[in-house]
């Protein structure tokens, strides 16, 4: 993505096996560097990446590197890329500053696998511009950058990375491009050595080309089901499973768990559909939760119809077994049919939303007791 913003990248090929990486280093004359791919940081620091001189020193440390654990991920291809000479290294990164209502360029002359520890430790290293206004005048960014980069031709060669990094944020609705290290070569040359690219996963429909970099594995098989169905879902830490309608109404109720001392297992948004299979379906997924003490279902019907989804939780309840206890908060469209489908079933809903979360999270506090 960088590389076709016009941003300069190491040539690279993708290797799945060691002699895969061996014919890749030979394209660099042996001289490369092998680099496990997993979604996370610190490859450096876990051995996942090696510097090597020939192809048979790549093939054993791609060998080494594959089926590598990085932060509990597997590593199952590499990156074979040239090897460059690095004389300095900075940080680049742009990103959103909600609290400052603008996109905003980071830029410390501290670049590499430390930059955490800086941003911790000497935070008057990271200087920051926001750049809603002068993003698109390479002049204003060059003044500003000329305080960290002397050179005059790396300086406009900063403020041309700046620009296009800029471009390709709004551009593909990112909400963060980072390049670190922006390495300066022997050649006075600005390179992106490495990089993360975040991108907005609710603005993929305006770019469909990107739908095909989605990566599996940054997904649980939960998420992944429940994308299928319809269902926004999110696997968190806790033991209080979370059915709500509403992203809004599913953020407060999972604040008001941690309020009354309890932990949410997920986030569950089954939106605004009066559909019961998709409680069935939500269920389903909560239901593979081992740490599942108690289910929290917090409904207030508008589109949603209260009766809808009392007979999803029946239906639910009768299909798959629950013997997780269930507190319910019924309140909205059809409630009180709603209310009288879940009584003939031996189930009571609550109307308030406070209750019905101190319920929850008494019930998985005393270990999953009847509700």
């Amino acid at each position: 993505m960088l590389q076709a913003y016009g941003i300069v990248v190491p040539q690279a090929v993708l290797a799945h096996s060691g002699a895969e990486a061996a014919r890749a280093a030979r394209r660099f004359g042996g001289q490369a560097v092998v680099k496990g791919q997993v979604l996370t940081g610190g490859r450096g620091k876990a051995g996942a990446i090696r510097l090597v001189s020939s192809a048979e020193d790549a093939e054993r440390a791609a060998d080494d590197i594959l089926g590598m654990s990085v932060k509990d991920l597997s590593v199952k291809h590499v990156l074979v890329t040239e090897k460059i000479d690095i004389q300095g290294e900075y940080y680049l990164g742009i990103t959103i500053d909600r609290d400052a209502k603008s996109v905003v360029l980071i830029l410390s002359a501290a670049g590499g696998m430390d930059i955490e520890e800086v941003a911790a430790s000497s935070p008057e290293q990271i200087r920051r511009l926001p750049l809603s206004a002068a993003a698109g005048k390479v002049e204003d960014v060059q003044a500003w950058l000329a305080e960290s980069f002397s050179d005059k031709a790396q300086c406009k060669q900063a403020a041309e990375v700046v620009q296009n990094a800029y471009r390709l944020l709004r551009e593909k609705d990112c909400s963060l491009v980072e390049i670190n290290p922006l390495a300066v070569t022997a050649q006075g040359v600005l390179i992106a050595a490495d990089a993360k690219v975040v991108l907005d996963d609710n603005a993929v429909p305006r770019h469909p080309e990107l739908e095909t970099m989605r990566n599996p594995e940054e997904y649980t098989t939960d998420e992944l089901e429940a994308r299928k169905a319809g269902l926004s879902f999110v696997s968190l830490f806790g033991e209080i499973g979370c059915m709500v309608n509403g992203a809004g109404l599913a953020m407060a109720t999972m604040d008001g768990i941690k309020l009354a001392g309890g932990s949410p297992a997920n986030f569950l948004d089954v939106g605004g559909s009066s559909n019961p299979q998709k409680v069935l379906d939500a269920m389903r997924i909560l239901l593979r939760n081992k740490q599942l003490k108690v289910i929290l279902v917090n409904i207030f019907g508008g589109i949603t119809r209260c009766d809808d989804v009392a007979q999803g939780i029946v239906a639910a309840r009768d299909q798959l077994g629950i013997a997780v206890p269930m507190v319910i908060r019924l309140v909205g469209t059809n409630e009180v049919q709603g209310r009288a489908i879940l009584e003939e079933a031996g189930l009571i809903a609550a109307r308030n939303m406070t209750d019905a979360v101190r319920d929850a999270v008494r019930c998985a506090q005393e270990g999953g007791a009847n509700s």
